[in-house]
């Protein structure tokens, strides 16, 4: 079972970072591996989403469900597809200058094999997926401090 966890520290306001994770309809804009996304219902608290993922000729859909507690933390709850669980959580910090990050996912497929190959390219994939964030959140609010002091 996957399964990762990990602390940053990054220049934008926790509304800004909270905005960028809780806007799923837009992921298949900028995470790798995503191909569609369609959202079967969406509150201030609550989404249901359909996420249908892509690996060369592999194509998988997700149904999650996201709990939203704005500012400060974003769960994702596993509904249906490929996996046996998934769970994964954003929490946001205020910090001097910036937002302190918290990330932790774990999952599992039911198949073994597509557990075996997800153990094998987890950590490149996660890295990239957290990457693929980051620079969201570049190319949404800017580089520099100046914003994370803006918007707070």
């Amino acid at each position: 079972m996957p399964r990762h966890s990990e602390q940053r520290f990054l220049p934008y306001t926790p509304d800004q970072l909270f905005d960028l994770v809780a806007d799923v309809k837009r992921y298949d804009e900028f995470l790798p591996w995503v191909t569609a996304v369609r959202v079967r219902s969406s509150s201030e608290t609550e989404m249901v989403a359909d996420l249908i993922v892509g690996f060369g000729a592999f194509r998988e859909r997700f149904t999650s469900r996201v709990t939203k507690q704005r500012p400060g933390r974003i769960e994702v709850d596993y509904v249906e597809g490929p996996l046996k669980f998934l769970h994964n959580e954003w929490r946001f910090e205020q910090a001097e200058g910036g937002t302190n990050l918290g990330f932790t996912v774990d999952f599992a497929f039911r198949n073994r094999i597509f557990e075996a190959v997800a153990g094998q390219v987890f950590d490149r994939a996660l890295r990239k997926m957290t990457a693929a964030f980051e620079e969201r959140a570049n190319a949404l609010y800017g580089s520099s401090n100046s914003s994370a002091h803006s918007a707070a």
